[in-house]
């Protein structure tokens, strides 16, 4: 029974395109796997602390030795690799903010990258080698070459390099673009890219999906 981990990073519970994208994948993904299971972790409603001192040194105490305070952290942090290991597929719906990624998910990677454990030299496995990962994407604008913030994603560049840490190698990125444009009437004369980026985008999940 194939289980799917879903981690969501948008802010938005309304109106947000990458929530919206990401049903549409779910969608797809339970019509093709009736006896799949889904995990989802929405990091909007359970935002990960951010990794401190004391979750980070518990690594290397022996357990014995832990602290109250490393007893606590250790134990999100288990929750959170757990998730991540029980997982065959992983999905992560995650919008631009400010040029990167949402702090929430900068705050999930850093929970759930464990060297020894989730990341491992190869040619060890690390926790995705084998898994299917799929990443959608939504940015307010666009980044590509060309245009006049070419190079200011921080986001895919990101994402790609911790996905690929953790031995990841089936990775397809959906990127859906200029999402402000209908509602930003400065954007306005860039609706038609953000339509035929989001119906490219909502294809490519479909078949992705049921594949």
């Amino acid at each position: 029974m194939p289980n799917l981990l879903h981690v969501d990073a948008s802010l938005a519970q309304e109106g947000s395109t990458s929530r919206s994208l990401a049903a549409t994948y779910i969608d797809a993904w339970r019509a093709a796997h009736p006896d799949g299971t889904v995990t989802y972790r929405d990091l909007a409603l359970t935002p990960p602390p951010h990794l401190d001192w004391a979750t980070l040194s518990a690594a290397f105490t022996p357990p014995e030795q832990h602290t109250p305070e490393q007893t606590e952290g250790v134990k999100l942090r288990e929750e959170l690799i757990g998730e991540l290991e029980a997982a065959d597929e992983l999905l992560l719906s995650l919008p631009m903010y400010n040029y990167s990624v949402p702090s929430t998910l900068k705050a999930w990677v850093d929970q759930v990258i464990l060297v020894g454990r989730t990341l491992q030299q190869p040619p060890a496995e690390s926790v995705l080698t084998g898994d299917r990962v799929t990443v959608i994407a939504t940015q307010g604008g666009s980044y590509g070459v060309g245009t006049p913030k070419e190079g200011w994603d921080h986001q895919l560049p990101f994402i790609a390099h911790v996905l690929e840490s953790l031995g990841a190698t089936d990775v397809e990125l959906v990127r859906v673009e200029m999402t402000l444009a209908p509602v930003n009437p400065a954007l306005a004369d860039f609706t038609d890219v953000y339509e035929r980026s989001r119906a490219a985008g909502e294809s490519a999940l479909r078949a992705r999906a049921a594949a």
